[in-house]
């Protein structure tokens, strides 16, 4: 019975799809950013020109994979979408938000970063391809809420190691587990496990509280 309820509070949250594979094509446009299609790749909202030279949006798959095991098949939900300052209008896949400090205060708080795995893998790895880890940048941001993305960068503070392609894995570590126990992000049904980059534990253990 516990395990019944619980499925259906998941699927509540996410107010989604049924339990059917997630094609990004076939989602709306305010449901594409940050959702994750079956394959474990990440959709993306696209702008294109029709015929009759209006510009429209459609939710495309992009080559990007979600690093940590588990997450597909996924939706994000509105809480997190909210506690992590995200916004599903946004176009593209892109680290310019993290140059924003409203976005990277709600990105590294405790109800963002330890409940919304999804949105994290995300710029987790777009930051590391800014050249900065974001754990030691959280870290230092909640000491000094002024500092700035771009302060990071130039001070050579909490550089990212040395890496060879977007996304790649900095440490070994275990696999992640999916069960996450009060979090606002839930999977909607079992998809294949995605490549890993790093893992939710190796994040939460490198978190600054």
């Amino acid at each position: 019975m516990e395990l019944i309820i619980f499925l259906v509070f998941s699927f509540l949250i996410h107010g989604a799809l049924g339990n059917g594979e997630i094609v990004c094509e076939d989602l709306s446009v305010g449901k594409c950013a940050y959702s994750v299609a079956f394959s474990g790749k990440r959709c993306t909202l696209e702008t294109y020109e029709s015929s009759e030279g209006t510009t429209g949006y459609q939710c495309k798959t992009s080559e990007v994979v979600v690093a940590i095991n588990g997450i597909a098949n996924w939706i994000e939900s509105d809480e997190c979408i909210s506690a992590c300052g995200a916004n599903r209008d946004s176009v593209g896949i892109s680290s310019d938000s993290l140059l924003e400090s409203s976005f990277t205060s709600k990105l590294c708080s405790q109800q963002c970063y330890q409940k919304c795995p999804n949105i994290v893998d995300l710029y987790y790895n777009l930051a590391l391809g800014e050249g900065v880890y974001l754990p030691a940048f959280c870290k230092g941001k909640n000491l000094n809420g002024r500092r700035e993305m771009s302060q990071i960068q130039s001070s050579g503070a909490a550089l990212a190691p040395a890496s060879d392609g977007y996304g790649r894995q900095l440490t070994e570590g275990p696999a992640a587990s999916t069960g996450y126990s009060g979090e606002y992000g839930r999977q909607l049904s079992e998809g294949p496990a995605a490549s890993p980059a790093i893992t939710f534990d190796d994040m939460e253990a490198a978190a600054p509280w």
